[in-house]
């Protein structure tokens, strides 16, 4: 295992090489394999990068999401594609705002959600157990619209409107 810092700089470099990327989005691994155990990394994500909701099923492992820096809204939805659940998270500096007063959420394997940036430069630390298989890290959600589809910013800017007012 290599040691590894997670500093400011780091986490103020990703922020700026996410807003540079098509998908507005970048991580960055710090487990050193995908058979490592314990599978952690950064994932900077802009306020306009949408992230089809998706659930763990395939390879069902529980997902831990903390908020390095910024703030995120976490939603949660039904089969069907229903909202069941906004969470914001963040970091210590938006504690203020009292609808806000988690770092972050542990997500159970099998739950369909996304996850908002909600200011710009967030950062999330997700943290899940290994090995990681990438033909099995992910379903898409049927009911959402595919990522880069014209349809797709209508909807993120749905569920920011939602999450806003949440």
């Amino acid at each position: 295992m290599t040691f590894k810092v997670i500093s400011r700089t780091l986490l103020n470099d990703l922020g700026a090489q996410a807003r540079q990327s098509k998908r507005s989005r970048l991580h960055h691994n710090i487990h050193d394999s995908y058979d490592d155990p314990c599978q952690k990394l950064l994932n900077a994500v802009g306020t306009d990068s949408y992230i089809r909701p998706h659930r763990h099923a395939l390879d069902p492992k529980d997902e831990c999401l903390i908020a390095a820096k910024g703030l995120f809204a976490l939603i949660v939805f039904s089969e069907a594609g229903e909202i069941e659940r906004i969470e914001k998270f963040g970091t210590e500096k938006f504690f203020q705002d009292t609808s806000i007063v988690s770092l972050g959420v542990n997500l159970p394997a099998g739950t369909w959600h996304t996850v908002l940036a909600l200011v710009p430069g967030s950062v999330l630390l997700e943290v899940k157990a290994g090995p990681f298989d990438p033909s099995a890290a992910k379903e898409m959600a049927p009911w959402a619209p595919e990522e880069g589809s014209a349809e797709a910013d209508a909807y993120l800017e749905h569920l920011h409107s939602v999450a806003s007012s949440a």
